[in-house]
């Protein structure tokens, strides 16, 4: 990854204003390669003892290799008590940069014509940043009810982090009445997205030379058979609904994207595997349509095992994240738009860990700083303005909740 101008200055200070005050925050963050297939200790560490010298105790909540964890961490109303409260959740984990190209190096986070860029920028260090730049303020304020610190580890992987947080909640005495998801939606109040299904099929059949296939059970071909029957199930959905005009994609979607499988061109596969997901929209349950593709798969292993019995279909359930659904008079909703987000119609497309808290019964919205379009991409950036309107949001929060008479 090559340069193609000079380094910039990372303050992010420029002759027009001066830099976001939560920027030396969210520059330290994006420093630390938290790439999923990688350890996020060392930013969960960090905030724990950044926290601790505020004054606050932080759960550090391992995940079950011990390489990644889960942090929450609550902030008390002013005569202690920690029961209800308002959640500002994130995760810490971002996407590679593997193949990418990119102007500058990722992890060394850069500002240029009034953008942060660097991995993670959008998604979603900058709502970390600002979180945790708010930290002192909280505390100074006689806060009607708690904040609670969620950040979570392996969003871009399936959520696993994320649910483990959600269900640690109840066993930490907390209760939370609000959750407020700070994944990019340009401080949009986002109420709605799809679930997010992913699914592996194993195709397992019976090698055999090339010029002897009826001694064979060509696992390819079967996968071929069930990668035709998502592709027209995807069809159906497209055509026939159900629909929800709020969404940029109306339909429930599916497709798959990983297919690997057989040795040689002169053998009969006997593997072969197939990565599919699925995102539904509110009126489709995921599991009616996970069992429509259990009974393909029935089907398919039929007919395999009619030529040996020693082949097998197996469908694999990988991660499942459910959608989002607030109602749009929800409190949360009403509370998110009273601090600054915009209020919007829209439901959007790319999922969130926002479904595990409402599912918990916490009302739940997506509110963040970021276009989620430059999410994941090369030159991942977010506009210092995004950064600034998150901090007069959070800003918004603590006078929201500020009993104290300063805040009168």
């Amino acid at each position: 990854m090559t340069s193609s101008e000079p380094a910039a200055d990372p303050s992010g200070t420029t002759a027009d204003r001066p830099a976001p005050r939560s920027l030396p925050q969210i520059l330290r963050l994006i420093t630390l390669d938290t790439t999923s297939r990688n350890s996020n200790l060392a930013l969960i560490e960090l905030v724990r003892d950044q926290l601790a010298d505020h004054g606050v105790t932080a759960h550090v909540l391992p995940g079950e290799d011990g390489r990644k964890a889960n942090l929450v961490a609550t902030i008390p109303a002013h005569d202690g008590s920690t029961r209800g409260g308002v959640v500002l959740s994130g995760h810490t984990d971002v996407v590679p940069v593997d193949g990418q190209e990119w102007a500058s190096e990722p992890f060394q986070p850069e500002v240029r014509d009034e953008r942060l860029y660097g991995r993670g920028a959008c998604d979603m260090k900058s709502f970390l940043g600002t979180v945790l730049h708010t930290v002192p303020d909280l505390l100074a304020a006689e806060l009607s009810e708690p904040v609670h610190l969620a950040f979570s580890y392996d969003e871009e992987v399936g959520c696993g982090g994320g649910a483990a947080l959600v269900q640690a909640l109840p066993g930490l005495g907390l209760a939370p009445r609000i959750c407020i998801v700070g994944e990019p939606s340009t401080m949009r109040v986002v109420a709605a997205h799809k679930s997010i299904n992913l699914v592996d099929l194993h195709f397992r059949g019976v090698a055999a030379h090339s010029s002897l296939t009826p001694q064979g059970v060509n696992a390819v071909e079967y996968a071929a058979r069930a990668i035709a029957s998502v592709r027209n199930m995807a069809d159906d959905f497209r055509e026939h609904g159900p629909f929800d005009e709020a969404y940029q994609v109306p339909s429930t979607t599916a497709s798959v994207n990983v297919v690997s499988g057989g040795i040689a061109s002169n053998t009969v596969a006997d593997r072969c595997h197939v990565q599919m997901e699925f995102r539904s929209i509110g009126g489709h349950v995921p599991a009616g349509i996970l069992d429509r593709i259990r009974r393909r798969c029935a089907e398919l292993e039929a007919q395999m095992q009619a030529e040996n019995p020693a082949a097998s279909v197996e469908v694999e359930v990988v991660a499942q994240v459910p959608g989002l659904d607030t109602d749009p008079s929800s409190p949360a909703v009403s509370f998110a738009v009273e601090l600054g987000g915009t209020r919007t119609a829209d439901k959007v497309t790319y999922g969130t860990e926002a479904g595990l808290f409402q599912a918990a019964g916490i009302e739940t919205v997506v509110c963040g700083p970021g276009d989620i379009a430059q999410a994941h991409s090369p030159d991942e950036f977010i506009e210092l303005s995004q950064i600034e309107r998150c901090e007069e949001f959070l800003a918004a929060l603590v006078r929201r909740l500020d009993t104290s008479d300063r805040a009168r």
